[in-house]
């Protein structure tokens, strides 16, 4: 813990460092604000659109697992401390990202969306979380245990393109999702916002990763059959 706490206070002093030497902070913070909240409304609008033409098949447990969670986070990041909802701006605008996804997914998604037992777990892993913090009102604990459900979200996605070797998901928006954390460090206040942005940045880039590892398996088998067949016909 102390390790990733040290990490986590070391790229908050580098992107500080970033902000004093090349711009005043006030338009490094305006700009990463606005940079986060446009690529987060074009990844909402676009997600939405590739659902609904059937091009893409997300998973609805996920979606659901982002909304209940991204909801909690942001109320224990902004019950810490004197914070705005523009502190944390990847977090705000998070939250009506996976809201609108989800709601997309339950009008127009097809039956790989539907419940598993893993899944209906997670949930309950979800509200036993926010019980804890009903109880306790301890907002910076709550909000750590929050991130561990944000990266088990993942886990419905990665199982199904672990075992499957098929991918439903679309490189470009996941991409842009990658991007975008990493922007909102150059606005983000206090630790907690740092660390939600962190651990965005890193569960994104393992997924496009397995992403990647499907890719490279289709084109393996692909050339595969390619080069049977060829040996038949001669």
């Amino acid at each position: 813990m102390i390790k990733i706490s040290n990490n986590v206070i070391y790229l908050q002093l580098v992107f500080n460092l970033f902000k004093t030497e090349f711009m005043s902070e006030n338009l490094v913070q305006q700009i990463s604000i606005v940079s986060v909240s446009l690529l987060n409304l074009f990844i909402t609008v676009w997600y939405c659109w590739l659902t609904y033409k059937q091009k893409i098949r997300p998973a609805l447990a996920m979606w659901i697992f982002f909304t209940i969670a991204v909801a909690i986070s942001l109320v224990t990041y902004l019950k810490s401390d004197n914070f705005s909802l523009l502190d944390n701006i990847l977090n705000t605008t998070d939250l009506v990202l996976a809201l609108s996804v989800t709601i997309a997914i339950y009008l127009w998604g097809d039956h790989t969306s539907r419940f598993s037992r893993f899944d209906k777990g997670c949930l309950v892993a979800v509200f036993v979380i926010l019980l804890f913090w009903f109880v306790t009102r301890n907002h910076v604990v709550t909000h750590t245990l929050t991130q561990g459900i944000l990266v088990i979200a993942y886990f419905p996605v990665v199982s199904r393109l672990w075992k499957t070797r098929e991918n439903s998901e679309s490189f470009l928006i996941w991409i842009a999702m990658a991007v975008t954390p990493a922007i909102s460090l150059l606005s983000s206040k206090g630790t907690l916002a740092t660390i939600y942005s962190v651990r965005a940045i890193v569960c994104i880039l393992v997924l496009l990763m397995l992403m990647l590892r499907v890719k490279y398996l289709r084109r393996k088998r692909s050339a595969s059959v390619g080069q049977t067949e060829n040996q038949f016909i001669s």
